[in-house]
């Protein structure tokens, strides 16, 4: 964070200090858990169900706070008292970015892929110039301010995911830190539950093109029908990418490797360029061409691009972490989160890894589908059998109708089973995996990765892997 007093954090915060020397900066970091609070830096203190921030104040600043940002006074600590910490922690966001007129905003969002995106771009801008993006999913109220607060006087690229789960949320999100590019993924049904329709979701998705300023970049997805028609709803230039024909940013003569990494010959106005992905899943060419396109806005020359498209790895936990056991089994870790979008890209990748080798499916429950959820689950279900996985493994009573939707397709040669928990999970592929087999294990956090550490755990008691092997994403 750029230095500011306590006197300019209140006037930003709308705050009053109590106990505190206007005159002192604060040169550190802004934190809220007190464990990660450094020299110089600012706690922030929430009232939680379980646990008040203001409890850990004293100690925030013994370990070197200079003040506290709180609702209520703590005796002997110098606070900025506000009537919301969440909204004085936003507002404090915005008067820093303000505050960097040569700092680049770029948002993300749609309804699967943000996260995964997210770090690609990072990746791609750390190469121009100092970034700053949130780990993980860090992408709600909370998450937004705290890592807009990170950006400093050379900070040149701050990369932001907008989570949203109602009209309005992006939008908010939005003036926490105005992007200057706006990239929309895609429109799914994530979230179906709270938003209702597609269409809604449509409509809270357009608000990140809708925040723009007239100089400003749309980044949109021409094949996906929703976000290309969002091109409608902002005065800024449009950028889209994609496999369409008319696509700006374009995949031409997409091919899959063995372990399903895809390869492409990238397409721009400048020219064209060979690409070849270390990255599994035939989903990542989407996920590529967007970064692509935003590097390419950001003045990176296309020869540059596609060799730096070819180094692109993982960042965030369990989205497509693909690692070799000792014995053989291939295990695609993307057991972060899960929809139905998300859910049909791991079948397929699965599928295409699993070519000529035994496939395993480890599913879990979908959350936040609403009433779309009974046919969400079962059309994941009949997916798996078309795509003809092998076997499949379901977790949980709220996830039967993945099974009920596999078990429907007449024409499958494969088995399915519903199991109770993880643990069940868990010893079926103890007993039946063998040499060969590709696992795949998603599910929407209800505990899956517990499977697929299990795994990985099983692995390392093996022994150290053949190096010949390979092991995880390049």
């Amino acid at each position: 964070m750029i230095a500011l007093s306590l006197a300019e954090v209140a006037s930003a915060v709308d705050g009053r200090l109590v106990a505190a020397d206007p005159a002192v900066r604060i040169t550190g970091s802004v934190e809220f858990d007190s464990r990660k609070v450094t020299s110089g830096g600012l706690f922030v203190a929430f009232a939680g169900e379980k646990a008040d921030g203001h409890d850990f104040a004293a100690g925030a600043v013994e370990a070197g706070a200079v003040a506290v940002l709180g609702t209520r006074e703590v005796p002997g600590v110098p606070m900025v008292l506000v009537a919301d910490a969440l909204t004085a922690m936003a507002r404090l966001a915005r008067a820093v970015v303000d505050r960097l007129p040569e700092l680049t905003v770029i948002g993300l969002t749609g309804s699967s892929g943000k996260t995964t995106t997210k770090d690609l771009i990072a990746q791609l801008a750390a190469r121009l110039g100092e970034t700053v993006a949130p780990p993980g999913s860090f992408n709600n109220e909370l998450g937004h301010p705290y890592t807009a607060l990170q950006a400093g006087p050379s900070t040149r690229y701050l990369v932001l995911e907008k989570g949203a789960r109602g009209i309005g949320h992006v939008r908010y999100l939005c003036e926490v830190a105005p992007p200057r590019i706006s990239v929309v993924l895609n429109v799914g049904v994530s979230h179906l539950g709270e938003f209702g329709s597609q269409e809604n979701i449509a409509l809270a998705k357009g608000e990140l093109v809708e925040a723009l300023p007239a100089d400003g970049l749309a980044v949109l997805n021409a094949d996906d029908p929703r976000v290309d028609a969002m091109a409608a709803r902002t005065s800024a230039r449009v950028i889209r990418y994609g496999e369409a024909a008319h696509a700006d940013v374009r995949a031409e003569n997409v091919t899959l490797d063995e372990r399903g990494r895809p390869a492409y010959t990238l397409v721009t106005p400048e020219g064209s360029a060979p690409v070849r992905l270390g990255l599994t899943g035939r989903h990542q060419v989407w996920n590529t061409l967007a970064a692509a396109a935003v590097a390419r806005e950001l003045g990176m020359p296309l020869t540059e691009l596609a060799i730096a498209l070819g180094g692109l790895g993982l960042v965030s936990t369990r989205r497509m972490d693909v690692f070799e056991r000792t014995d053989g089994v291939t295990v695609i870790d993307d057991s972060y989160n899960a929809n139905p979008a998300s859910m049909a890209v791991a079948l397929r990748a699965l599928a295409g890894v699993g070519a000529g080798r035994r496939t395993v499916a480890v599913l879990g429950y979908m959350a936040e589908l609403g009433e779309f959820e009974a046919q969400g689950h079962a059309e994941v279900g009949r997916l798996a059998a078309e795509l003809g996985v092998d076997r499949l493994l379901v977790v949980g009573e709220a996830a039967a109708p993945i099974h009920h939707g596999a078990t429907s397709v007449g024409e499958w040669g494969g088995g399915s089973v519903l199991l109770t928990d993880q643990a069940a999970a868990v010893e079926v592929l103890r007993s039946e995996l063998r040499p060969g087999d590709v696992v795949l294990v998603k599910g929407s956090r209800y505990r899956t990765w517990e499977v697929a550490d299990a795994l990985r755990a099983d692995a390392a008691a093996d022994g150290p892997a053949d190096p010949a092997a390979g092991g995880g994403v390049a």
